[in-house]
């Protein structure tokens, strides 16, 4: 048998693997400085908590897990005949491989908010797995490092995280800028451009706009939110303004207003003139994952062509599907692959990080072992 890895995971040799732990080391080192205390959670989760968290690409992108032993002794032969996919599935798989390290968390915290203290700060870097397209910088498996804080709404948190994100990126050597907006902003082009029916749709599709531009978001919001020309081409409008330009925009929207308000407390908090690295407002970042609620985060470098290298946002009641209301959290992970990846093409490794070998003892003979 010829041997072969599953499309989309890779073998790290020595070196790869201590350039990876000198990554890791970074990221936790900075985490536990500002005060994230480290959790891990099970590679498996029930398909019940994973699944309906991430809108319909993110469910089917979920790697679900056969029941142990006959999984189709009890199945429903009509189902199965009929290739009803959704209610056969139902009847096979009760387990799937985590999607991300959030989602797990909310469970998290709602299974052990008797033994934790809020505002809870965690960290947790643990692979996770994609049923994705493999390509540069995408990957089936793959780490992520995941900082948050649960069970405060204030908008420091995400002034500390994002000087996290600036502390980390330039320890490593890594230029980028710091995209952020509010998801409440996007309600309120939502609601300016009288598609708020479609939000889901609409941030769906603007989501894409990065990797595929204007014209493939145009039709995606044409064919799949339902909207009219004259719609589609107000929310596009709307999404190339400036803060100046939504405010006198959103008069009549008190969510878009509001969001522009915590834009401007998020700010005050920060102080980005302290950072290494700019911070920018971009209307066009909507962050596709249905849980973020607040402000929201993306990282890029445009010194690779690879994509976003971090990201992140406020999600007020995740943990509400698990039985406990009215927790907010904020959070934000980096995408340890990526990263990687950019460390090697612009070879920002330190020096001798892959040499840890110093001193080599070697037995010749027998007489040597005596």
């Amino acid at each position: 048998m010829k041997p072969s890895l599953p499309k989309g995971t890779r073998d790290f040799l020595p070196q790869q693997a201590l350039r990876r732990k000198y990554l890791f080391n970074t990221i936790e080192f900075i985490f536990t400085k500002y005060g994230f205390l480290p959790i891990e959670t099970p590679t498996l989760e029930n398909l019940s908590t994973l699944m309906g968290k991430y809108g319909d690409e993110g469910d089917g992108l979920l790697f679900k897990v056969l029941n142990n032993g006959d999984f189709l002794a009890k199945v429903d032969s009509k189902p199965l005949m009929e290739k009803a996919s959704q209610q056969v599935l139902s009847q096979i798989s009760k387990r799937g491989l985590r999607y991300d390290l959030t989602v797990p968390f909310a469970r998290f915290v709602v299974m052990h908010q008797n033994e934790i203290n809020f505002p809870f700060k965690r960290y947790q870097i643990q692979p996770v797995w994609r049923a994705d397209r493999p390509q540069k910088g995408r990957y089936q498996e793959f780490y992520q490092c995941d900082v948050d804080v649960v069970g405060s709404d204030s908008l420091m948190y995400e002034a500390e995280l994002t000087r996290i994100v600036d502390e980390v990126f330039t320890t490593l050597g890594i230029k980028v800028v710091i995209k952020v907006n509010n998801r409440k902003i996007l309600a309120g082009i939502a609601e300016v451009a009288g598609v708020s029916d479609k939000f889901t749709e609409m941030t769906i599709a603007i989501d894409k706009l990065d990797k595929f531009g204007y014209d493939v978001v145009e039709n995606e919001l044409k064919e799949k939110a339902f909207l009219p020309q004259h719609k589609v081409v107000h929310v596009l409008d709307l999404i190339r303004m400036n803060v100046q330009e939504l405010e006198k925009s959103f008069v009549n929207t008190a969510i878009g207003l509001e969001g522009l308000s915590e834009l401007q407390t998020f700010y005050q908090y920060l102080d980005p003139d302290a950072l290494k690295n700019e911070v920018v407002f971009d209307a066009t970042l909507a962050r596709g994952l249905t849980y973020y609620t607040g402000c929201i985060f993306e990282v890029a470098t445009d010194e690779v062509q690879i994509g976003s290298l971090c990201g992140g946002g406020r999600y007020a009641d995740l943990t509400a599907v698990f039985g406990l209301a009215g927790v907010s959290g904020v959070g934000i992970s980096f995408g340890a692959e990526r990263i990687y990846d950019v460390l090697e093409e612009l070879d920002l490794w330190p020096t001798g990080i892959d040499q840890q070998l110093r001193i080599l003892l070697t037995a010749f003979d027998q007489e040597s072992h005596q």
